[in-house]
């Protein structure tokens, strides 16, 4: 969980979470019970939850990062001056939050993270739902 704030789920380091995330339930049931997945996550409802967690923490720090007017902001929303490098564009933290929190545009979200009230109903919203 350590710097996870910085980092993209790919659809790859999800099921990475996710596959860590069962094996330790499967590690705190005994080995005797045999029973399926599926009846471990309902039993636990535990559902996602390192991922919603993670979730939780990077929209938690972009809200921070998006109310300081410092060069994080900017390197962050990737607003630089110049051309763009060839090939394809790389997926990018705001995005993905954007998909996360059910936001029609980034700068609908960049705006709305400069009222912490309705940032962190929005960040409540999400976590209820699951993820995305």
């Amino acid at each position: 969980m350590y710097g996870c704030e910085t980092r993209i789920i790919s659809k790859q380091t999800r099921g990475r979470l996710e596959a860590t995330e069962m094996w330790f339930l499967r590690r705190m049931i005994p080995w005797i019970a045999k029973k399926p997945n599926n009846t471990i996550l309902s039993e636990t409802k535990t559902k996602r939850a390192l991922i919603n967690k993670i979730r939780k923490r990077q929209t938690t720090f972009f809200g921070h990062i998006m109310r300081r007017e410092r060069q994080e902001r900017l390197v962050t929303t990737g607003m630089f001056m110049g051309r763009r490098g060839r090939g394809r564009l790389r997926e990018k933290t705001t995005d993905r939050l954007s998909s996360w929190l059910r936001v029609a545009s980034t700068v609908e979200m960049i705006k709305t993270t400069r009222e912490r009230d309705v940032w962190r109903g929005m960040i409540a919203n999400a976590m209820r739902h699951g993820t995305g």
